[in-house]
């Protein structure tokens, strides 16, 4: 059985990743997945894992836990199984190389986003170029279920990569699941949610009692409403900022 090392692989920022997580960070803020201040969280920016298995992996630490091999072997299995369905599925994959170039392309996109380091020359325009040239024929509604569907495959026959640490299938899903909502806009079809489980939301518990009162003014009307109804306090009615700020220093 192959088991995640409990030594970390050093991560390192590709050409995609920060920008990627920014993004991703902002949608999961206003999709209430991730607490308002996420952008400033340390266990949430930061490229390595928490060992800490009550805590989730966001997807660009997934390298810090998987190193290379791991992850290259995922991509291998999925292109594994392009190659051996349906024609027309197939077909677009084909006509623009063979198993290895797919693999070589893919992983180096994967390794890149998930703290890998540079790996992805030519970042998101490179992306969307193969995307709206190379890959069209399958940028719509029945390619994305049959991409996804045998996403899922891959993923569950390669269980043993990944299996040590029940968080990295559900960070992987998460990775996907973003992806997917982004082509779906940017091509017109329906989003395909098949890929199962993905980060639950964090919900951010600030301690007042060891903040300062500047950094308790410093937060954002939004964040003090989130936090004190996090420790029960009632922010019903018309309180502004400075009565919120007034309940939060009295706690």
């Amino acid at each position: 059985m192959s088991k995640i090392s409990k030594s970390t692989h050093e991560p390192a920022y590709g050409y995609m990743t920060e920008k990627i997580q920014l993004r991703y960070i902002s949608t999961a803020i206003e999709e209430k997945i991730l607490p308002v201040n996420a952008h400033r969280m340390s266990e949430i920016v930061t490229l390595f894992a928490s060992k800490n298995q009550s805590k989730p992996i966001q997807f660009w630490q997934l390298f810090s836990v998987l190193g290379p091999e791991r992850i290259v072997r995922i991509v291998h299995k999925f292109y594994h199984l392009v190659y051996q369905d349906e024609i027309w599925f197939k077909a677009s994959f084909e006509r623009i190389g063979d198993i290895s170039h797919h693999v070589r392309t893919q992983s180096s996109m994967w390794l890149d986003v998930m703290g890998g380091g540079l790996k992805y020359h030519g970042a998101e325009f490179r992306l969307n170029f193969h995307h709206q040239h190379n890959a069209l024929e399958v940028m719509n509604a029945r390619g994305a279920e049959r991409w996804a569907k045998l996403m899922v495959q891959a993923l569950d026959e390669s269980e043993k990569e990944i299996r040590a640490d029940p968080r990295v299938r559900i960070s992987i899903n998460t990775f996907l699941t973003h992806f997917m909502k982004k082509y779906a806009v940017d091509f017109g079809f329906k989003t395909v949610e098949i890929f199962g489980a993905t980060n639950a939301p964090i919900k951010n518990k600030l301690n007042f009692l060891n903040m300062t009162d500047a950094s308790i003014e410093a937060l954002s009307e939004l964040e003090l409403r989130e936090a004190l109804i996090g420790r029960g306090v009632n922010t019903s009615g018309k309180a502004d900022k400075a009565e919120l700020i007034r309940k939060a220093k009295s706690l």
